[in-house]
């Protein structure tokens, strides 16, 4: 039978023995990349020696092409839970040094187990995947077992954050766990993601193409838009993790935590009277507006090298967590486009789902125009802002900067689409379209029957102008509740937030929309 102490000495030995993970060999090999070990990255992730390992000794059962002689610790994957700034989470991380971190049966029964625990404490959960896919020794188990996760993303999407950190290679059915969950972050260099790698597609279709090309973190940063994040090294990502997780609240029966402002709430800046340039072929900064309106003029920005035509990112106004969408004018004049609507979209629900407040600051021409956009179906897409916006119950605030126009202008959380509190500077030009467009329209007859059509043109131009390119039209229909000096922003816009913050508004009841994807 033994002693107790032998059996305390048997445990202790039992775990030195797993945390050697895949053996010294596997484990140098592996940080000769960059790259940290599954349980390095966890500690680091977690506050100091508050992580809590669960089914460290959890063993595969699979036993075909010889693997009841294979020996994988902790089946590949090491999870639990700890604190992050001093509230729990819930995460897993792949072991890459056992066996690839390859997926099998007891691998996703471990992954599942915590999962359901995050989402009945009610908890965030991180997945880091690092992994070389399902265990093909397993067969339909493992497939099974990505069926299970996928399942778990599902229900939890909206109840509690979940977030996903790439850090070395996912491909095939791996990659759509992170891609079911809120956020993905990917390590520049050492990760990427791909339904079929470079190999398949030159066997099938000749192209010739290098991993980081086809789905390195930059690739799905710039041209998918599936990743949200792009970090220097493993230690760069987990900490940005922690960073979004301190604007999140824990699930979505609660409200973001409550941050104590150092921030002068009273604070303006006579700089922003200046921004908007004379001419409305200029462009300025978006980003120097929002630093300007948010405390310490900190924001955190998903999806910077995506669509970069329109901003979305988390900031805070006296302490509060916001998040905030606003047109670049930048880039594309700050037109809609196609990407433009899915960033903003996604970002939009993500907030609701979790009791974010919203700022939406609007300087928008219209949507971008072009078959390309019609062909890849910029209705479609651009219908996604007006569903969203319309079906958010967080408060929802309004500021207009410049242009805003049409359509766009609706899409861009206008009143009509359930603003609370709508905010416009002097230079907000709010019209059907561009005074251009409209006198061409509106007089073309008499421009034609013109001697002089040019300086008719002009004439026509002008007095739209006068009529319409100034926020006091909208302001005069109750569209516009204040026009305000762009310096006052930052304290006009925390007394809406402050008086919004308790907002309670219902909708019809029903199992769910049919949202235009």
């Amino acid at each position: 039978m033994g002693t107790v102490e032998d059996k305390i000495k048997e445990l202790k030995e039992r775990e030195t023995h797993i945390l050697e993970m895949g053996g010294k060999k596997a484990v140098a090999k592996h940080k000769e990349k960059g790259k940290l070990t599954a349980r390095e990255r966890l500690d680091y992730l977690f506050d100091q020696d508050t992580f809590r390992e669960l089914d460290m000794f959890v063993e595969h059962r699979c036993v075909n092409f010889g693997m009841d002689k294979v020996e994988i610790a902790s089946d590949g994957v090491v999870t639990g839970h700890g604190l992050i700034d001093g509230r729990p989470v819930f995460a897993y991380a792949q072991d890459f040094t056992s066996r690839a971190g390859s997926l099998g049966e007891m691998h996703a029964k471990k992954i599942c187990k915590v999962m359901d625990m995050a989402l009945k404490a009610g908890v965030p959960f991180v997945g880091l995947n690092d992994s070389g896919g399902a265990r093909i020794q397993e067969g339909v188990d493992a497939l099974s077992g990505y069926g299970q996760i996928f399942y778990r993303n599902s229900l939890a999407s909206g109840v509690i954050p979940q977030i996903s950190a790439i850090m070395g290679p996912t491909a095939g059915g791996a990659v759509y766990s992170p891609a079911m969950t809120d956020w993905i972050f990917m390590v520049k260099n050492t990760s990427y993601m791909f339904i079929t790698g470079p190999e398949v597609i030159k066997s099938v279709t000749g192209e010739e193409i290098t991993f980081e090309e086809l789905g390195g973190a930059m690739a799905h940063n710039e041209k998918s838009g599936v990743a949200h994040f792009a970090c220097e090294d493993d230690k760069d990502a987990l900490s940005q993790i922690k960073k979004l997780l301190s604007y999140l609240p824990a699930n979505n029966m609660e409200d973001p935590p409550l941050v104590e402002p150092q921030d002068d709430p009273g604070r303006t800046d006579p700089d922003l009277d200046k921004i908007v340039p004379d001419n409305p072929n200029q462009s300025y900064d978006m980003k120097q507006v929002i630093a300007s309106i948010v405390d310490d003029g900190e924001f955190f920005e998903p999806h910077q090298y995506f669509a970069k035509n329109i901003i979305v990112c988390f900031a805070r106004l006296n302490g509060r967590t916001i998040g905030i969408i606003a047109n670049q004018p930048q880039v594309l004049a700050g037109c809609l486009d196609i990407d433009a609507s899915d960033k903003a979209t996604r970002f939009i629900r993500f907030c609701d789902a979790f009791n974010i407040p919203m700022l939406t600051i609007a300087d928008v021409p219209g949507y971008l125009p072009g078959s390309q956009q019609e062909w890849g179906g910029i209705i479609r897409h651009g219908a996604k802002l007006l569903w969203c916006y319309s079906e958010a119950t967080v408060p929802k605030l309004l500021l207009v900067t410049r242009k805003d126009y049409g359509g766009s202008y609706l899409a861009m959380c206008s009143k009509d689409l359930g603003a609370d509190y709508a905010l416009a500077w002097p230079t907000a030009e709010i019209a059907v379209m561009g005074s251009a467009g409209a006198a061409n329209i509106i007089h073309r007859r008499e421009i034609k029957a013109a001697d002089d059509p040019k300086a008719v043109r002009q004439a026509k131009i002008e007095e739209y102008e006068k009529l319409f390119s100034n926020p006091y039209c909208a302001a005069r229909r109750g569209y516009i509740d204040a026009v305000i000096r762009p310096r006052d922003t930052r304290p006009r816009l925390i007394e809406a937030l402050e008086l919004m913050c308790t907002k309670r508004e219902q909708r019809p009841p029903k199992k769910h929309g049919n949202i235009p994807v």
